[in-house]
């Protein structure tokens, strides 16, 4: 009997999640048959030695007996009014726990909002270059992803001008990745309520991806969003993943705040498909109350002494004394972004030196187009590593880059 293939949804063809896709396959293969690979394309940080604080275990462990039913939708009680205490402490003060929604991570709450407020041929504003979910997303419910960008000569800064002359009668959202994943970038006050100024005026909503937001480096500023929106509909996300080191627990939320008076159908539509996933993971959800108020050791990361500190300024110190690399400094998050110098290297694809990297030097990394730019010359590590284990890798893809140019 002659069996067709089963075919994929042809939506999939538009979808590109390269983090883990097929460099990180290759790099699973190369482990099996014995070599040591140096994996810096995820930000998990349990696989670089970072706990999560134990009073967020033990606070877990505690309520494992009040976790073995669904919770509510929107997720349990005392973790919803402990984000609303989080955002009053950040100074967004119109907010209850009913406009909080818990989810498997912010990865969850990314599709669930994007398939609430999209048609077939809406648009969406997404930075270029993004984290490649946010295009991923939009495309998989019906939507279409129109970038804009933010250049590397503009310290990948977006330009609100040009952001506001992609908006036709299809937009429907303005995403704004900030601290920016991959590359570092925070936006400052100015940039943020232009953006700001900018969804008002058009009704549009913004997604305002937030979860780096206490990973910042050299005094740089973190603005919430939710801060400066008033007049349209913020949606604000994080979760423990990151500042709390706990990817595992799986365990994000959204927040809606601004203007929502006339947003009733489209939450009702958000709370329905939490509804119809019964709900998130409920054992992580009793450790965010612990995490949101209680000793911020992320502070101790980030600063000058701290192990984040540490690796962050080893990846400077490496892009600046390389022959080949330029960088952007990043002020925020745990990855940065170099690019090469075109003069040096005119013929530098960001995918074949990635697939070099990982064959002859044993080194993962992400390429740059992966998240959606138009050039191939820059690539994603993240600052998870020690500075030791950091300054290894720079020596091994300045050796490859002096193969290149023999």
């Amino acid at each position: 009997m002659t069996h067709s293939p089963v075919r994929p949804s042809d939506s999939l063809s538009e979808v590109r999640y390269e983090i883990r896709g097929e460099l990180a396959k290759r790099a699973h293969e190369l482990e099996k048959v014995g070599y040591e690979i140096i994996k810096l394309n995820i930000g998990n940080p349990g696989r670089f030695g970072f706990r999560t604080p134990e009073t967020m275990r033990l606070a877990m462990i505690e309520n494992l007996g009040a976790s073995e039913a669904y919770c509510d939708q929107k997720g349990v009680f005392p973790a919803r009014e402990a984000i609303v205490m989080h955002q009053q402490n950040r100074g967004v003060m119109n907010v209850t726990a009913e406009e909080v929604f818990i989810g498997n991570g912010v990865s969850e709450l990314t599709d669930l909002t994007l398939r609430a407020l999209l048609n077939p041929g809406d648009e969406v504003l997404v930075p270029s270059p993004d984290y490649p979910l946010w295009t991923a997303a939009t495309i998989l419910n019906g939507g279409i992803a129109v970038h804009y960008p933010c250049r590397p000569d503009n310290k990948f800064m977006p330009d609100p001008e040009e952001v506001e002359s992609l908006i036709t009668n299809r937009t429907r959202a303005i995403v704004v990745i900030n601290p920016n994943n991959p590359t570092g970038a925070v936006y400052d006050r100015e940039r943020l309520e232009a953006l700001a100024r900018i969804a008002e005026k058009h009704s549009l909503l913004i997604m305002a991806d937030e979860i780096y937001d206490q990973m910042t480096y050299d005094q740089t500023e973190f603005i919430p969003m939710a801060t400066l929106v008033h007049d349209t509909l913020c949606a604000t996300y994080s979760g423990l993943s990151k500042v709390y080191r706990a990817c595992g627990y799986r365990v994000g939320w959204v927040v809606f705040s601004g203007e929502n008076q006339h947003a009733d159908d489209y939450l009702n539509g958000v709370e329905l498909l939490a509804a119809l996933r019964l709900c998130a993971n409920v054992p992580g959800q009793w450790a965010v109350q612990t995490a949101l108020g209680g000793f911020q050791s992320v502070n101790e990361l980030v600063s000058p002494g701290g192990r984040l500190h540490r690796s962050r300024q080893a990846i400077l110190d490496g892009a600046a004394s390389s022959k080949y690399l330029e960088l952007v400094k990043p002020t925020g998050s745990m990855f940065a972004f170099p690019g090469v110098k075109t003069a040096t290297l005119p013929k530098f694809d960001d995918h074949q030196f990635a697939l070099d990297l990982l064959e002859h030097k044993h080194v993962l990394v992400v390429p740059g187009n992966s998240f959606n730019v138009p050039y191939r010359t820059h690539f994603r590590i993240t600052t998870l590593p020690d500075d030791e284990t950091i300054r290894e890798v720079f020596k091994r893809i300045e050796e490859l880059l002096d193969d290149y140019c023999q």
